[in-house]
């Protein structure tokens, strides 16, 4: 028995609407970009002049036969309005994956779509579906382990995936000791090409296996109901009015802050300030801070979320934070 190998088999596979393909672009002098499991025209097309359409103007195309290309797909999808991008998700044989975007240069070009083509058969029996994209920008990764920071998952992040506008740390829900973070992205596309990368990665942090998924509307809710029922209190050069004398600090604490200040000075940096402010609690005893680290003579801020659980009863937390973003900060700066 002759076994074929891997890149001669895929080349096998519907030969002929591949070559179909090829000589309609060589004909139109369209130019097709594959990166990552999606091939895509335009974005923005060789004539496009302006910023990229506005949202709403995306339509998504579902159940397409899979050995259907764009020299079919665009022509029919161009017949009802300027096509911006169209980008078909497809699979390492070849195939396509059955679902494709079109993006119009205007709400009438996706709104005519849709009338057009939803439950349009584009081969005898085959309908295919064409609804409005809900072009959503957020992520949610749960299971991170409860020593990951918000620095250190924003480094991966920006090194595996592009387009990241924002994270936010949260108690996981679902996993007990465990973080989930909620990820927004720049775009639609952005945002899937990273539940991809980060998907077929394996991705670990921590330790832990993560699992990555579109931000589902319900779990948002309930995340930020969570943190619009905590009260919040500031620290600032550890230092609260009206609030008794905390207690001495830990010996860990001390030294975390003595190799900061040390370094401070080695830079010819004044001493660090401090400014905390917890804004959740989980029923663990976890405590979840925004903090923020000025080192006057240092042109940037340090600040972000991380999660703590404080030493002993009575203890407000703040101090734990301190030290937590006191090591990111030594991290940062090659130190620790």
């Amino acid at each position: 028995q002759c076994h074929l190998p891997p890149q001669m088999w895929t080349n096998s596979i519907n030969q002929a609407n591949k070559m179909a393909l090829l000589t309609w672009a060589k004909e139109t002098g369209i130019d097709l970009m594959q990166v990552n499991g999606q091939r895509r025209y335009g974005g923005p097309p060789p004539d496009w002049v302006g910023d990229p359409p506005p949202a709403g103007t995306e339509v998504f195309i579902g159940k397409l036969p899979q050995d259907m290309y764009e020299n079919v797909l665009i022509p029919l999808f161009q017949s009802v309005g300027k096509l911006y991008e169209f980008r078909l998700m497809m699979t390492f044989s070849g195939l396509n994956r059955g679902f494709a975007y079109a993006k119009y240069s205007n709400w009438h070009g996706a709104k005519e779509a849709i009338a057009a083509f939803n439950n349009y058969e584009v081969r005898q029996g085959c309908a295919i579906v064409v609804c409005k994209s809900t072009e959503k920008r957020e992520l949610s990764m749960d299971g991170l382990a409860a020593s990951v920071s918000q620095w250190e998952l924003e480094a991966v992040l920006r090194r595996v995936t592009e387009g990241v506008l924002s994270i936010t740390l949260y108690a996981s829900p679902f996993q007990k000791w465990a973080q989930l973070a909620v990820l927004r992205y720049t775009s639609h596309q952005a945002a899937a090409m990273a539940k991809k990368t980060l998907t077929e990665g394996n991705m670990r942090l921590g330790g832990l296996e993560v699992r990555v998924d579109w931000l589902n509307p319900s779990l948002k809710q309930k995340l930020h109901s969570c943190e619009e029922k905590l009260p919040s209190s500031w620290v600032q050069g550890g230092k609260r009015p009206g609030v008794p004398k905390p207690a001495p600090l830990p010996p860990l604490l001390c030294d975390t802050l003595d190799r900061l200040n040390a370094l401070c000075q080695r830079r010819y940096l004044s001493t660090p300030l401090f400014l905390t402010k917890c804004i959740q609690a989980n029923p663990n005893g976890w405590l979840r801070f925004w903090c923020r680290v000025v080192i006057p003579g240092c042109p940037v801020p340090f600040s972000g979320f991380t999660w703590v659980r404080p030493a002993g009863p009575g203890r407000s937390g703040h101090e734990e934070a301190k030290m937590a973003v006191a090591l990111q900060v030594l991290w940062v700066l090659g130190e620790s």
